[in-house]
């Protein structure tokens, strides 16, 4: 199946670059200019990875964001004319996977598309992550081991967020920004409540695993070994 790329710049020239380029290495693209109408789009179609530019007139990018990774999963990566270092890190930090500065050269951003899709998806065309665990984002559910566990909406979040990236040590604060919409009304302790939670429903399943790692002083990962 062929890998359908959402591009969402506001600069018709940059966009035209980057459709011409992708689909000149065989992905399907679309284009927005305008940020808000993308969770709208996302709803009502097939997408593989996003291509979001951080500087769009109507809303910010790294806003835009997380109101994606609160509802989806698929890769996205930044354009920006940025190319300061915080930037950089908070963008990662916030759930892109990855970043390239203006101007750019289009070959580079094509091979970076491949290389992030590799990444999150299978042979199959399905996403990547920990064995054992299969997301279905559209029904809001996750199973493990065959069944389906009975999550809370920000105990998916988190979830969701150790499946796609096995091995990742995320601190409290990451989690919170991540999984909650407004991280600044959520306390760290918060984050060990769900994540006992979840333990112990992962724990309900398969008595004899813990997929779960707490780093102590630092956050928690989901074994890669599963």
């Amino acid at each position: 199946m062929t890998p359908v790329i959402l591009i969402i710049e506001d600069e018709p020239a940059i966009a035209d670059t980057i459709q011409y380029a992708l689909e000149t290495d065989g992905f399907e693209t679309q284009i927005l200019s305008l940020g808000r109408p993308v969770l709208e789009r996302l709803a009502e179609n097939r997408c593989d990875l996003i291509i979001l530019d951080i500087g769009l007139p109507d809303i910010n990018g790294m806003e835009l964001c997380k109101l994606i990774r609160a509802q989806y999963t698929l890769p996205i990566i930044f354009l920006t004319a940025r190319a300061d270092e915080v930037d950089r890190v908070v963008g990662l930090e916030i759930g892109a996977d990855d970043y390239v500065v203006k101007p750019f050269s289009p070959r580079e951003l094509s091979a970076r598309v491949r290389a992030v899709l590799r990444r999150t998806m299978g042979p199959a065309g399905h996403p990547a992550g920990a064995s054992g665990f299969i997301i279905d984002t559209a029904r809001h559910r996750i199973t493990y081991c065959g069944r389906i566990l009975d999550l809370s909406k920000y105990e998916f979040n988190l979830l969701e967020t150790f499946i796609r990236r096995p091995g990742q040590v995320f601190s409290r604060d990451h989690l919170m920004a991540l999984a909650w919409e407004d991280p600044c009304c959520s306390m760290d302790r918060t984050v060990d409540a769900h994540i006992k939670n979840i333990r112990a429903k992962l724990k309900a399943v398969s008595p004899d695993t813990d997929p779960i790692i707490t780093h102590r002083g630092v956050g928690y990962s989901l074994k890669e070994d599963l």
